[in-house]
């Protein structure tokens, strides 16, 4: 879930051959390392920390070991830990993985493409992918990658931005402003934009995709999707004007 103050500088439709073309998450997500390292670690900053407690509760309980995919900074990984997980993570970024590291988030830390994950099948029986399906070229791939190594009877726990965030904007500042989508919700599109929160900088870019095709994903890697909150955040936070 990702709020804020947003300058939008594109959403456009495209299909797998685009993706390549448009960025390369790898060298986008080193570039704003710090950048979101910064914004992560800072609390209260994000919608994050208003529907931590549900994310926490939402969570399956700790199993013989879990894979976080595209950890980022750590701060899911460390959430894990608390819990009493015995945590492995990934990312595609090295600053990233080094920051989680420093940060003592994990047991683990394996730099590593989230569509091929150097670990054989069924290797953990719990598998996490907090807000990262976005940014990730292949979306499918990583899901069919996470099943592969997601034991029988394992979990997988997914969260996304839901695409209407990268899709339409509020009209005006007001709670009751009409939320205004331009052009088809349907399709795959990449998005980049920039954010701007409290003194703040955060530079997003990914691709955006309906909820029918991350379903699709779930269902074509053999994954049964049993539970889809939508937690609300505890309080209006700022809007786009």
């Amino acid at each position: 879930m990702r709020q804020v103050t947003s300058s939008r500088v594109g959403l456009r439709r495209c299909g797998g051959a685009d993706a390549a073309a448009e960025h390369d998450p790898g060298a986008h997500w080193e570039q704003v390392a710090q950048e979101w390292t910064d914004w992560a670690r800072t609390p209260g900053h994000d919608l994050f920390w208003s529907y931590r407690t549900v994310f926490r509760a939402f969570l399956p309980p700790p199993g013989a070991a879990t894979l976080e995919i595209g950890c980022g900074e750590g701060r899911v990984a460390r959430e894990l830990s608390d819990l009493g997980h015995h945590v492995t993570v990934t990312d595609i970024a090295p600053r990233l993985l080094a920051a989680a590291e420093a940060a003592h988030s994990a047991d683990g830390y394996v730099l590593a493409d989230a569509a091929q994950l150097p670990f054989d099948d069924a290797s953990f029986d719990r598998v996490v992918a907090y807000n990262m399906l976005m940014d990730v070229a292949d979306m499918p791939a990583v899901i069919a990658e996470a099943a592969r190594v997601l034991s029988p009877g394992g979990t997988l726990t997914v969260s996304i931005v839901h695409p209407f965030t990268d899709r339409g904007r509020f009209t005006g500042p007001d709670v009751d402003a009409p939320f205004t989508v331009t052009g088809s919700y349907y399709g795959r599109a990449h998005f980049s934009s920039t954010d701007r929160r409290g003194g703040q900088v955060m530079h997003f870019a990914g691709w955006s995709h309906p909820l029918e095709e991350y379903t699709a994903a779930l269902t074509a890697a053999g994954l049964a999707s049993p539970s889809s909150p939508n937690p609300a955040p505890s309080e209006v936070l700022d809007r786009p004007a």
